[in-house]
């Protein structure tokens, strides 16, 4: 299992993309998984970064992917103080 973090918004239609093609899957065949045209099918992948977090949970779940989020690494150029989950 590997993990592929998201850095930028682009990233994300590229991976679910490259997922769905990994699996041997077209679009026609994510369009039937979620229940979609395959024009809807398309323009979901194309624009993921723009889709609301319940449709991504789906599309994830149709190409076998799962969202995780971690902790990032502390680098130079990140703000000293974070806020924590607790301070939300």
């Amino acid at each position: 299992m590997n993990d592929y973090p998201i850095r930028s918004e682009s990233q994300v239609s590229l991976l679910l993309k490259s997922f769905r093609q990994a699996r041997g899957m077209t679009q026609a065949d994510l369009a039937r998984a979620l229940g979609v045209t395959q024009q809807t099918a398309s323009a979901m992948e194309r624009n993921a970064s723009k889709a609301s977090v319940s449709s991504l949970m789906r599309m994830l779940s149709a190409v076998g992917a799962e969202l995780v989020l971690r902790d990032k690494q502390p680098q130079d150029s990140d703000i000293a103080v974070k806020p924590t989950p607790a301070d939300w």
